[in-house]
């Protein structure tokens, strides 16, 4: 698949601390928005494939909903073994717009 931005939410219809499951060109990927920042992940537990939008947010940490995985937003990194990462998407607000970068 070639790179390319795709529109995928308004940034004001996202809520502080909220997962909002998003799928541009039919990839789960999960929108958070904490205050002005946009973090934008893979919707898949490294794990088991879990959703992780069913997950829940403490600060910058998600927890997978299906066996507590825990990983760090901005990085994707699991915390128990940082090498383990989530997939991040390049994320831009354009005209109040949320565009994810795929590839």
């Amino acid at each position: 698949m070639a790179e390319e931005w795709v529109e995928t939410a308004a940034f004001e219809a996202l809520k502080d601390g909220r997962l909002t499951p998003v799928f541009p060109k039919g990839l789960p990927a999960l929108l958070i928005r904490k205050g002005n920042d946009l973090y934008a992940l893979e919707n898949r537990c490294r794990h088991m494939g879990c959703p992780l939008a069913a997950g829940t947010l403490d600060g910058y940490t998600l927890q997978c909903p299906c066996h507590d995985w825990r990983f760090d937003i901005r990085d994707g990194g699991l915390l128990a073994a940082p090498e383990i990462k989530l997939k991040l998407y390049p994320a831009e607000v354009r005209g109040g717009k949320v565009f994810l970068r795929i590839s």
